[in-house]
C-alpha cells in the first residue's frame, strides 16, 4: 500500500473550523475517504446528502477523533456498553447505540433513537486529526451506492468540487467499517453484525469476549 501523504495540525485545524462553520469536508479516515459536516447542523447535513445523492432518510455515523470524548458525549452508557466501546474503539467499526442523550439528530435522521458511532484508529500519517475536538457527521465520500474511495482521486469530482475543504491522506486501506448493532447489549448482552467490513467477525468475537 502506498504510504499516506500525511496530515498535520494545520489540516486538523482547518477541518475543525470548516465543520464548525457549517461547511462540508472530504477527508481521509482509517478505512476509506469520508465526507463530513456538523452532526447537529441540519442545513449542512442536507447539503452533504445532496452531494452524495444519498436518500435523506438514511442515517450517517457520528465520528469522534478520540475515545474519551465519545464516552463523555454519549453519556448514560451502561458499564457493559462502556467496556465494549473500550474493547472495539478506536477501530474500523461503526457501533449502533441507543441515542439516550437525544443528540446528533442531523446524523440520526428518521431514527432519532439510534446513533451510529465511529472512532477511527488513526495511522501515523493521519494522527494529527486526533486533535479535532468536536465530532463530525460522517459518510463515505462516494456517490450513494457506488464504490468507496481508497484514494482522493477515487472521490467523485463533483463531490470534491462541491466540498468546502478537501484533505489528501494518500492511499487508504479501502475497506469500509464493520457495522455492529449494540442497541440490545445493555438489556441482554446481545449484539448483531449488520455489515462485515474492515474488522472480521472472528476478530469482533474475540474482542467482545474480552469484555464479558
Amino acid at each position: 500500500m502506498t504510504p499516506t501523504a500525511g496530515l498535520d495540525g494545520e489540516d486538523a485545524r482547518r477541518l475543525g473550523e470548516c465543520v464548525a462553520g457549517g461547511g462540508v469536508a472530504v477527508f481521509p479516515t482509517d478505512t476509506v475517504y469520508g465526507v463530513c459536516c456538523d452532526p447537529d447542523d441540519e442545513r449542512a447535513a442536507q447539503r452533504l446528502y445532496g452531494l452524495k445523492g444519498r436518500p435523506p432518510t438514511q442515517p450517517a455515523a457520528v465520528m469522534f477523533f478520540a475515545l474519551e470524548p465519545a464516552l463523555h458525549e454519549l453519556g448514560k452508557l451502561s458499564d457493559g456498553e462502556r467496556d465494549v466501546l473500550r474493547a472495539l474503539l478506536p477501530g474500523p467499526v461503526t457501533l449502533l447505540l441507543e441515542n439516550r442523550t437525544g443528540r446528533f439528530l442531523a446524523a440520526c435522521r428518521r431514527d432519532a433513537a439510534t446513533v451510529g458511532v465511529r472512532v477511527p484508529r488513526l495511522p501515523d500519517g493521519l494522527r494529527a486529526l486526533g486533535s479535532v475536538a468536536e465530532p463530525v457527521m460522517q459518510s463515505s465520500a462516494n456517490i450513494s451506492g457506488q464504490p468507496d474511495a481508497r484514494t482522493l482521486a477515487d472521490v467523485p469530482l463533483s463531490l470534491r468540487e462541491g466540498a468546502d475543504l478537501v484533505l489528501d491522506g494518500g492511499t487508504l486501506p479501502g475497506t469500509p467499517s464493520t457495522v455492529i448493532d449494540l442497541r440490545e447489549y445493555a438489556v441482554n448482552g446481545s449484539w448483531h453484525m449488520l455489515r462485515e467490513g474492515a474488522l472480521a467477525v472472528d476478530a469482533v468475537r474475540e474482542l467482545m469476549g474480552e469484555t464479558r
